[in-house]
């Protein structure tokens, strides 16, 4: 159910939303301004994607130690966005106009995993929830929805905060 990765179910670009998740208030609140915003309106396609941020490779001490990490990773994820479709649902979209996608940050950033993942799957609207960092965080590591505002091409961009 969460790992439908790459499924492009939506034939209406202009209907077909990304909303990048986490466990962040930020996201819950991204997450409800789609379900007041939209409200169910038929013909859209949502895909909830959460990005897994590996730790270092000498985190682990072994194949094993590092199979139950994604493991417990997966199902930390799953919970978290089968809230977000609950929201999603009961504000009246349809349990298969909602995409789950849990997916290992295989990039050096999350916002490069988030980028790749809307052009994959030719996201019309892309809803990110702001953190709120210091302007010298952001200098110092970059901001995940700054660089989305500046590097996605060819869709609209909430940024809920």
């Amino acid at each position: 159910m969460i790992s439908r990765d790459g499924d492009t179910y939506c034939t209406t670009k202009d209907k077909s939303l990304l909303i990048a998740v986490d466990g962040s208030e930020n996201a819950k609140r991204a997450v409800l301004y789609v379900a007041e915003f939209l409200r169910g309106l038929p013909g859209y396609c949502i895909t909830l994607l959460s990005i897994i941020s590996e730790p270092p490779p000498d985190y682990f001490t072994g194949k094993e130690e590092r199979q139950a990490w994604e493991e417990e990773q997966g199902v930390k994820a799953e919970k978290m966005v089968a809230e977000y479709r609950g929201i999603l649902i009961r504000s009246g979209f349809t349990e298969d106009a909602i995409n789950a996608v849990a997916a290992l940050q295989d990039r050096p950033s999350v916002a490069e995993c988030i980028l790749s993942h809307i052009k994959e799957l030719k996201c019309s609207t892309v809803v990110v929830g702001r953190r709120g960092i210091s302007r010298k965080e952001e200098f110092l590591f970059g901001s995940t929805s700054s660089k989305i505002l500046r590097e996605a091409k060819d869709c609209s961009i909430w940024v809920i905060q």
